[in-house]
C-alpha cells in the first residue's frame, strides 16, 4: 500500500509540474504563439456597420465612436427591414467575470445610443463576448486597442 502511495504521489507531482511549464493563454487555450491559440474564435470583420473602440476599462463613447455611431444609425435608417446585434468586447486583462460585465456596459452605451437616435428597442439587441472573441490575438496594446470595441452586427 505504502508503494501505491508513492507511486500516486510522484505521478501527481509530475503531472502538476507539466501543467505549471505550460504557459496558457487569458483565454484557456494553449499559447501556441499561432495565429489562433486554443481555436478561440476570432471577431468577424467588416459588415455594414463600423465597430466603435473604447479606452480601457471604460464604457463611455467617445466623440469619435459617436459620430461613428451616427453613421451607423444612418445606414439603419436606410435600411428599415434590418435589426442590429451590440456585442461587447474586452481585451484579455482582467477576470472573465469582469470582461462579461464590462463587455455588457459597453454594448449597453451602443444600444442606448442607438435608441437616442430614434432606432426603436425592438430592432436593437445586445450581448457580451467579453475577452472571448478578439479580433487580434496579440498581448500587446495594439492588440488590446483593437479588441475594446463594441461590433454593430446586422441581423
Amino acid at each position: 500500500m505504502k508503494i501505491v502511495r508513492v507511486v500516486c504521489i510522484v505521478f501527481l507531482a509530475t503531472m502538476m509540474s507539466a501543467c505549471a511549464c505550460t504557459k496558457r493563454g487569458s483565454h484557456g487555450g494553449l499559447d501556441s504563439g499561432g495565429e489562433n491559440e486554443g481555436n478561440i474564435p476570432s471577431a468577424e470583420a467588416g459588415g455594414p456597420l463600423k465597430d466603435v473602440s473604447f479606452a480601457f476599462d471604460s464604457s463611455t463613447l467617445s466623440e469619435s465612436a459617436k459620430s461613428t455611431l451616427r453613421s451607423n444609425v444612418q445606414w439603419l435608417s436606410d435600411n428599415a427591414s434590418s435589426n442590429v446585434t451590440v456585442e461587447g468586447h474586452c481585451d484579455e486583462r482582467g477576470t472573465n467575470e469582469y470582461n462579461m460585465a464590462l463587455g455588457e456596459r459597453r454594448a449597453k452605451s451602443v444600444e442606448d445610443f442607438y435608441r437616442s437616435l430614434g432606432v426603436t428597442s425592438s430592432r436593437v439587441s445586445r450581448v457580451s463576448y467579453g475577452e472571448e472573441m478578439p479580433v487580434d490575438m496579440g498581448h500587446d496594446e495594439s492588440a488590446w486597442s483593437k479588441n475594446r470595441r463594441a461590433h454593430s452586427r446586422v441581423n
